[in-house]
């Protein structure tokens, strides 16, 4: 009896040694790098400040204590020591244009200060003639440029067809608004696309008109700038792979492990697979393809989502726009602006790029496929619609989760935003507009609406998940200001935008992290740091959540971390 007592003591030993205890320890892999050494910020409830990380083939293997995490060292472990810097997950784009990396590349920078060079007419004109000489640019051959706010221009207004004519008599000219929903074209340009005084204006768009005359003056918003848009030369396949390739180095230093491709066209994801599949990608990327792009990219089937990434490429939703800029004055509201529309239009209150009839057969051709739904709206009175569509299309049940988030949502009233709470849609805010047009929706919109602009704590307190972003190239690729415009809402002219809507510099996080992962289905995999997860993560200069808010804009990224891997450093 006493020997069959000992052999009983001695199977749940064994049986600890073979599942759990040494030989499960020795079957476990060394980390290939720790991270120790500095502040570690894990957006992780039940963990949120731990000692040290460790990581193995491309996935967080140990998160804990300096003690707990040194177990897994080996001889070939490198030891990162952070040297009192702070680690947080890899930064998850909320919304912006990954194709948009051509244009920063290819065209002249006209946006003003602190983005851009341009305080004036004078100084667009400049930029233009300097990407001219700059990229050669021959007789009859387009001269672009990006990011012009004339709100921000000592005229406060775009250089006249006149002015552009002037300054480029051989080249048309095509100057994108900061918005990328309308543009400034001279005489050669407009010609070029036969834009001309008996081009009626198309319903949603806007066709600027000389005083007194139907003759365009060159300015396009919407719906007549989109189809022009589209048709604009680019460079040939070659050098935009080329460009591609370096210029993802612009999402890599904002510390993006995640990036978006916000409104795809079939040829631009056709390209974005052979980038791909060449191994170049060197963050992941999600794609949506515009829903007027479904039938092509799906080969006529229902849109659906990729579940996986190739090659670190994947197609994620399906992209719908319902209306403009309020910078522009081009998003939809249900009442009017308190200045006159972009082409001179009294009692303006913006329209809605498509009939809502459209819109609803759309949101449903999405619904009914699968896919998630990304849909672009602004003002009230689009978020009205986008509402309104997925009433139409839930079949009786618009409570049923289906991942659909509404892009910018700006301008949203407290029952859209009650309602986005009950039928479970995400809105991902753009809280960098406090400062880049906050003073501009103040003149346009008055100081009650302006203030409200991406109300992220009444997001938070309604139980939503919030997601943040810059919109690239609307605005900069700078995470970390993203984050100081959601803690600070400040204008250019130091006016704060509704303080009680100010979150703290964690939920901050929160919300270009661990709430960006949640948004495309892949909290399971990114946006915080937990045993499992991928590796992603960024190396700051400071803590965000330490220094004083005013100061958070001052934070860098030293290192970008892809699945363990150094894919940037300063």
């Amino acid at each position: 009896m006493a020997a069959f007592g000992r052999h009983r003591l001695l199977l749940p030993i064994l049986g600890w040694l073979l599942t759990g205890g040494l030989v499960g320890r020795a079957a476990e892999p060394a980390a290939e790098r720790i991270f120790v050494g500095g502040t570690i910020l894990t957006v992780n409830d039940s963990q949120p400040s731990v000692e040290a990380v460790a990581v193995a083939k491309g996935r967080i293997v140990a998160v804990g204590s300096r003690a707990d995490v040194f177990a897994r060292r080996g001889e070939q472990t490198e030891v990162v020591d952070l040297a009192g810097h702070t680690l947080v997950p890899g930064f998850i784009d909320g919304h912006s244009h990954f194709f948009s990396l051509i244009d920063v590349q290819t065209q002249a920078l006209c946006a003003s200060p602190p983005a851009g060079p341009c305080r004036n007419v004078a100084d667009v004109i400049a930029a233009l003639e300097r990407i001219r000489e700059r990229r050669k640019i021959g007789r009859g051959e387009f001269v672009m440029g990006f990011g012009c706010d004339p709100d921000l221009l000592a005229e406060k207004r775009f250089p006249t067809k006149a002015e552009l004519d002037r300054a480029f008599p051989d080249n048309p000219v095509f100057i994108v608004h900061v918005s990328g929903h309308g543009a400034k074209l001279n005489s050669k340009a407009l010609a070029a696309y036969d834009v001309t005084a008996a081009t009626p204006t198309p319903v949603g768009g806007v066709i600027g008109r000389e005083a007194g005359s139907q003759e365009p003056d060159g300015l396009l918003f919407e719906t007549a700038f989109m189809p022009i848009f589209a048709k604009l030369p680019s460079p040939g396949d070659d050098e935009l792979l080329a460009i591609l390739e370096s210029g993802q180095d612009l999402y890599l230093r904002a510390g993006i492990t995640t990036a978006q491709e916000g409104a795809t066209m079939k040829h631009q994801l056709d390209l974005l697979r052979v980038f791909a599949d060449r191994g170049s990608l060197k963050l992941d990327l999600v794609a949506l393809p515009f829903i007027t792009e479904i039938d092509a990219v799906f080969a006529g089937k229902p849109p659906a989502n990729e579940p996986d990434y190739r090659n670190r490429l994947r197609i994620g939703g399906v992209k719908i726009v319902t209306d403009g800029s309020p910078q522009g004055k081009t998003a939809a509201f249900t009442t009017p602006y308190l200045t006159d529309g972009p082409a001179g239009q009294k009692a303006w209150r913006g329209e809605l790029s498509f009939p809502q009839a459209q819109i609803n057969d759309w949101v449903k051709q999405v619904y009914d496929g699968g896919a998630t739904l990304f849909v672009h709206c602004n003002g009230d009175a689009a978020i009205d619609s986008l509402l309104e569509a997925h009433r139409f299309a839930s079949a009786g049940d618009p409570t049923k989760p289906r991942g659909t988030v509404g892009i910018h949502s700006q301008f949203i009233r407290r029952d859209q935003l009650e309602k986005y709470a009950a039928w479970d849609i995400t809105p991902s805010f753009f809280t960098l507009h406090c400062f880049y047009f906050g003073d501009t929706h103040v003149a346009n919109r008055g100081a009650e609406q302006a203030a409200s602009i991406s109300p992220l704590k009444s997001a938070l307190a309604l139980g939503l998940h919030p997601t943040n972003h810059t919109d690239f190239n609307v605005s900069p690729l700078d995470q970390l200001f993203t984050i100081h415009t959601a803690v600070n809402r400040q204008t250019r002219s130091g006016v704060i935008l509704a303080e009680a809507e100010r979150i703290g510099p964690l939920e901050a996080l929160r919300a270009i992290t661990l709430d960006g992962a949640r948004m495309y289905g892949e909290e399971a995999k990114k946006g915080s740091i937990e045993t499992g997860k991928l590796a992603d993560l960024v190396i700051l200069s400071a803590d965000p959540t330490a220094v004083p808010a005013a100061e958070i804009e001052t934070i860098e990224v030293l290192e970008t971390i892809k699945e363990g891997k150094t894919v940037w450093k300063k």
